[in-house]
């Protein structure tokens, strides 16, 4: 059938996954580093809080996987046919509700699990409270930017002839580091204002 050699053609030669995905990688990895600068200038607040440098890593790997993992299950279901819209669509609203859903327990997991890890390493932690609220703020929040940001970039990118799959996943991790550290930042200096960790 024409109309799938077509698509075939498009979506899965060499040539069309390089034509596509390469401009984006090459500006991804760029914008990588601008995490990088993010986390270097928070050099104080990490000796602020004890335990935050276990934490970060730990956010960051988590908010990439679940927000890659949402960009690709949106460029699947596009691609079946699920999600054509954005209003008032069951696949869409689950997707991303799942998504938000998983960010705030695996969120209020890894602030535990950063306390009692910095304990068993016999270094001095700010507490649980702490670094849960930290990583629930960053964590939600992030998730929320990032959800709508792979909803946009995912059905924008299918309407205008490109497949999701080569640009939403890279761009979601690449921002999604960027994104979930400016929150880390806030959080932080939000969380200290509350506990009144500094005088």
């Amino acid at each position: 059938m024409p109309e799938q050699q077509d698509y075939l053609e498009r979506y899965t030669s060499v040539k069309g996954v390089v034509r596509e995905a390469l401009p984006f990688e090459i500006v991804y990895t760029i914008g990588g580093v601008f995490a990088g600068i993010i986390l270097v200038r928070m050099t104080d607040q990490i000796e602020m809080i004890p335990g935050l440098l276990v934490l970060v890593p730990a956010i960051l790997g988590m908010r990439g996987n679940i927000s890659c993992t949402l960009g690709s299950r949106l460029g699947s279901a596009i691609h079946l046919g699920l999600i054509d819209k954005i209003e008032h669509n069951p696949e869409l609203i689950n997707n991303v509700a799942g998504s938000l859903t998983l960010s705030l327990i695996m969120s209020t997991v890894l602030g535990i699990l950063a306390h009692l890890l910095t304990i068993v390493l016999g270094m001095h932690s700010a507490g649980i409270p702490v670094l849960v609220a930290i990583a629930v703020f960053s964590g939600v929040l992030s998730g929320v930017i990032l959800s709508a940001i792979a909803v946009v970039m995912t059905i924008g990118a299918f309407r205008r002839g490109l497949d999701p799959d080569n640009i939403t996943t890279p761009a979601l991790g690449t921002l999604g580091d960027i994104v979930t550290m400016f929150m880390i930042s806030l959080s932080v200096k939000v969380v200290i204002w509350i506990w009144h960790i500094i005088p």
